[in-house]
This record gives structure tokens, sequence and C-alpha cells, in this order.
């Protein structure tokens, strides 16, 4: 008997053993199904899978069955459905780790953590999550997958630069990580610092997270503000990063290494603003600071606006090359960089990915259109804050502009 006929039977009993664990454990009541129960029904799904997909199909309705007649029994002491659906869930991924043990297996882990979390879930969707929240989601989820399968995925327009399903995949990738940030204010609160305040809003907008922390410093503390105003900028290194290595890896290759060094540099000057001054402001701070991000998690306008200046800047950056060569290119980048820092980015590396323009040209089209934001960044900083926070703010995004600006010259130069 050799190894590969046994392994995927004891991987179904690895699999119903550790599902019925857990739910004997997370129990006080009698169960319609325990430990043992689980192992034998992953097992039952493995010999099923191995005699016929219609074995499996039988076996499915005699479990669903015993489990149905199992609920009844139990349900005056425990009206949950989580065990009996678990139990279905041992069954099918038994009969899976006959054929696929590694995706069984994987699956059941991701089964564990959602059963494991049972408190952690029931907090976020009551006290965490609000109603409004939620109708983002939908939106979310209407714009990424009912939205985005519709769109034509072919190059259209002036020089066919134009992809919509490509350009609004990367507004779904964007919306995406704000959303996420978004729930990271709302889930962490302001009592875990300002700095993961301002690096979650910084997802959502980094722009406006540095305004809405000049004018916070103008009622309170300085230090505190400006050194999630820095933060802020972190989010949109790591942005960089995600959504032109989304486009063209050989961009990412050359830029991975300034952005990352950009943002380390950041941070650092960050930590030392808010050691400094955080400790001494808490109390004030809490008092000005809520865990309520300023703007709803998702919001059409700004997607279609995204969407339009990355538009605009793909046109901008072709027509650019075109006519005017590489400075086009770069040109186009930093004018699309005073709306977006990511615009020009996308832009010139989905040109590049086109083999419209060199790799070199979009690396240096990505500074540009990095550093035409920063200067936006740094004017509102001044508007909004005041004098002090805008000097404070320049001075702090000084050396990791200046580290990344390096970087990119020696990535485009060596």
């Amino acid at each position: 008997m050799s190894w590969q006929l046994v392994q995927p039977f004891l991987i179904a009993l690895a699999i119903g053993l550790l599902l019925g664990l857990e739910r004997e454990r997370s129990r006080s009541s009698r169960l319609p199904a325990g430990s043992r129960s689980f192992a034998l029904l992953a097992l039952i799904g493995a010999v099923a899978a191995s005699f016929s997909g219609a074995a499996v199909a039988l076996g499915l309705a005699g479990v669903a069955a015993v489990m149905a007649f199992a609920y009844f029994r139990t349900s005056s002491e425990d009206p949950g459905t989580t065990t009996a659906l678990a139990a279905i869930a041992a069954y099918m991924l038994g009969a899976l780790a006959y054929t696929r043990p590694a995706l069984a297996v994987a699956l059941a882990v991701v089964v564990v953590a959602l059963l494991v979390s049972k408190a952690r879930i029931h907090h976020f969707a009551r006290d965490i999550i609000s109603e409004a929240e939620l109708e983002d989601a939908v939106k979310f989820l209407v714009v990424a997958f009912v939205v985005l399968p519709l769109l034509p995925d072919r190059g259209l327009g002036p020089y066919g630069v134009l992809n919509p399903s490509k350009v609004w995949l990367l507004v779904v990738l964007l919306t995406g990580i704000s959303w996420i940030g978004y729930i990271g204010v709302r889930a962490l609160g302001p009592e875990r610092g300002l700095l993961v305040t301002g690096l979650a809003g910084g997802f959502i907008s980094a722009t406006a997270t540095t305004a809405s922390m000049g004018r916070l410093s103008r009622t309170g503390p300085l230090r505190a503000p400006l050194a999630a105003a820095l933060v802020a900028s972190v989010a949109t290194f790591l942005q960089l990063l995600l959504v032109v290595g989304f486009v063209d890896p050989d961009v990412l290759r050359r830029l991975w290494l300034p952005a990352a060094a950009g943002a380390v540099v950041l941070i650092g000057i960050a930590a030392v603003v808010y050691r400094n001054g955080a400790h001494d402001d808490a109390r004030s701070d809490g008092e000005h600071m809520t865990s309520q991000p300023t703007s709803r998690p998702f919001a059409l306008r700004p997607a279609l606006v995204l969407a339009a200046v990355l538009t605009a800047a793909l046109l901008l950056g072709r027509w650019g090359s075109d006519v005017l060569g590489a400075q086009g290119t770069v040109l186009a980048a930093a004018a699309a960089g005073l709306a977006d820092a990511h615009a020009g980015s996308v832009a010139a590396a989905s040109l590049a990915a086109r083999g419209d323009i060199t790799v070199d040209t979009a690396v240096i089209a990505a500074a540009a259109a990095f550093g035409s934001n920063l200067i936006v960044k740094a004017v509102l900083a001044f508007v909004a804050g005041g004098l002090r926070f805008g000097l404070g703010f320049s001075a702090g995004m000084a050396s990791p502009a200046v580290v990344f600006g390096a970087g990119v010259a020696a990535a485009v130069l060596l």
C-alpha cells in the first residue's frame, strides 16, 4: 500500500478532527456532532469521492438529512446552525481532499478561522461597522463585481491606449484599499494613536488627511497631528508600489527600492516627531481626535474622478510621447500628479507595458507625479495648518523626497 493511496484519507481525518475539536471547545451544551463524528464525516466524504461524483452527491444528501434531524432534536438547547453547517463542510472538505488535498487543507484552515472568530466577527458587525458603511461596502461590490465584468478588455480611443477594464480595475483596487483603511480607523480608534489613524486615512486620501491634520493642529497640539500627516504620506509610497506593480512589473523592479527607502525614512521621521510630542499631548489629542474618518469609505464621485484622471493621463502621456518624446510623458505625469499621485505613475507604467515608452522614462514620470503631488500637499499644509504646521510638514517630507529622488536617479543611471 503506497503513501499516495493513503494520504487523502489521512488528510480527510485530520480535517475532520480539526473542525470537530473546535466545535467541542466552542460550546458547553450538547452538540449534534462531536470531534469523532466530524472525523468520520470527513473520512466518509473521501471514501465517497474515491467511488464517483454521484456517490459524493448521494452522501451529501444523507449527511444533510442527518444534520437536519440532529438540529431539530437539539435546537431547544442551541438554536444555532453553525455546527450543522460545519459538519456538512467537513464532509465536503473530506471529499475534496481525495482529489485536491492541498486545497482542502487550505479551505479547512479558513473554515476554522471563521469558527474561532465568532466573537470578533459579531463585535465587528454589531459595534464597528455602521449601516452607512455597509451600504458603501455593497456599492463597492457592485463596482468590483458587476460593473467591472461588463467593461471591454481591449484598447480603445486615440492611440488605442484606453483599456476600460484595466482602468476600472485600478479604480477598484484603490477604492478597496481606501475602504480597508477606513474600517481600520473605525476599528482601532484614537486610543491606538494618531499614527495608525494617519496611515489608514492616507489610504483613503493622503492629501485630504494632510489638510485634516492641519486643521486639527490649529485647535490642539502640533506634533501629533504633524506626525499623522507625515505617516499619511507613507500610504502614498505603498500605493505607488502596489498600482505600478500591478500594471508593469518591470517598472516596479526599478521603483520599489527608492520608494521603500523613502517610506522607511518617512516612518522614522514621523516616529521621532510623534514620540517627542504624543505622550505629553495624549489627553488633549483625545479631546480633538475621534475615530471617525472625515469621509465615507467609498464614494462614487471620487472613483469617477480618478477614472477620468487616469484616462486623461494615459492620453496626455501617449500624446506627449508622440509629439515631444520622453519629456512629454514626464510633463503629462507631473500634471496628473497635481490631482492624484498615482494617476501619472499608472499612466506611465501602462505606456511602458505597451512598449510606447521605455522603463526608464516611466520611472522618471512616476517620480515627477510624486513630486507634483507632494507640492500640492505642502501647499495644503500651509493653508490648512498655518505656518508652523506647513513648515513642519515640508521639513519632514524633505528627506524622504530626496531619498526617493536619489534612488530614482540611481535606478535610471545605473
